[in-house]
């Protein structure tokens, strides 16, 4: 089955991502989507924005990964956009550590890259005794050492960008945990909810805030468990800076239109306020 054929709708063919050209969020574009046309973002605000304005049909952005976890900016985003999943797509991750045609391994003071990169090759990064240094973005990083004259500065960032920007790679696999993956979400402006079948495998993403009384989030979650729900992601984080609420972000293995996932839901908004289902989706063949 051709997930992307299945979600197309009648639209230009563009799709937004965050991070410089050669970005992990490129070569994730270019493998589920590789006849559209790509643009670059300097934000995942900007990225979504241009769906919400109609610039892009879709935007893609990574959510969480396999050895550092969850990217904490997305959830933040996610609380103040109108967009809908209607993908995920999990990416291995092959970091590479890049520098100038000059710089030699023994030469390396300081490794650049993305916060999460670096976190992904931190025992890498340490055992070189080098000083790992935070860049807005592993494509960007790549940039900033084709453009600047830095002799003691290697990067983390991908093949594709060494490529790009011209630079070597000194080590490919850079990253300290074999098989580390990239969760990814696609997300558009239009709800394209896959039509329920009673065999198959769905995703379903949504968004609540418990009411303020004891054991809520318990009561609120019950349902899940009564009705033999899967939960396969529960985040939570705080509303406008204050204690008194909290809001969560929840995957579970269910279609919206299930009967279980209806009766769950019921008792969800029982306990909670503000639910905002996200979308239902096709698991990813990778979840196998």
């Amino acid at each position: 089955m051709s997930v992307t054929s299945d979600i197309v709708l009648n639209a230009d063919q563009i799709v937004a991502y965050q991070g410089e050209p050669g970005a992990y969020s490129h070569l994730v574009c270019q493998h589920c989507f590789p006849d559209w046309q790509m643009v670059h973002c300097s934000s995942f605000t900007q990225a979504l924005k241009m769906v919400e304005f109609g610039q892009a049909h879709y935007a893609m952005i990574p959510v969480e990964n396999s050895t550092a976890g969850r990217v904490e900016e997305i959830y933040r985003e996610l609380k103040g956009t109108e967009l809908y999943v209607v993908r995920e797509h999990f990416e291995p991750v092959n970091h590479c550590l890049i520098a100038s045609a000059s710089l030699e391994f023994s030469q390396i003071r300081r490794v650049g890259s993305h916060p999460q990169a670096l976190a992904q090759c931190a025992a890498n990064i340490q055992a070189m005794d080098a000083e790992p240094v935070a860049m807005y973005d592993t494509a960007g990083a790549a940039k900033h050492l084709s453009e600047y004259n830095e002799p003691d500065l290697a990067v983390i960032s991908s093949k594709l960008a060494a490529e790009l920007y011209g630079l070597n790679i000194l080590q490919e696999h850079f990253n300290d945990v074999s098989g580390n993956t990239t969760r990814f979400l696609v997300f558009s402006k239009q709800q394209k909810m896959p039509t329920y079948e009673a065999d198959g495998r769905y995703i379903t993403s949504f968004m609540f805030k418990v009411r303020n009384i004891p054991a809520a989030l318990y009561k609120a979650m019950g349902g899940f468990a009564t009705y033999g729900i899967n939960m396969l992601k529960l985040e939570s984080y705080m509303v406008d800076g204050q204690f008194t609420a909290t809001q969560f972000y929840v995957d579970v293995e269910a279609h919206f239109q299930s009967p279980e996932m209806q009766a769950a839901l019921e008792e969800l908004r029982f306990f909670s306020i503000d639910l905002r289902i996200l979308g239902t989706y096709y698991a990813d063949a990778y979840r196998k």
